[in-house]
């Protein structure tokens, strides 16, 4: 293991508090008049960039750029569904 592992592994810990802090903002604000589905869809794209993190720095797929730009596409497909099922009841 390399010196620069727990530095990385700290920035993506920081990055993940830092992402989950911003979701609760973003939820909370629903509350004080913020559209539902425009913080709905950005809490997914919050929760998309924190699957990328862990994905990169804690499961180790930073070393395997095939595999991570295929989880990559996997999550954001996921997310593309999940974003249009979300505001399917909104039409």
């Amino acid at each position: 293991m390399s010196a620069a592992r727990p530095d990385t592994l700290a920035r993506a810990w920081l990055a993940l508090i830092g992402l989950s802090g911003l979701s609760a903002v973003v939820a909370a604000a629903i509350g004080h008049g913020f559209d539902g589905r425009v913080a709905g869809g950005i809490v997914l794209l919050l929760a998309l960039l924190k699957a990328r993190i862990i994905l990169s720095a804690y499961l180790g797929l930073s070393a395997a750029p095939a595999w991570r730009r295929g989880f990559n596409a996997v999550l954001g497909a996921y997310m593309l569904v999940a974003l249009g099922l979300y505001l399917l009841p909104a039409l």
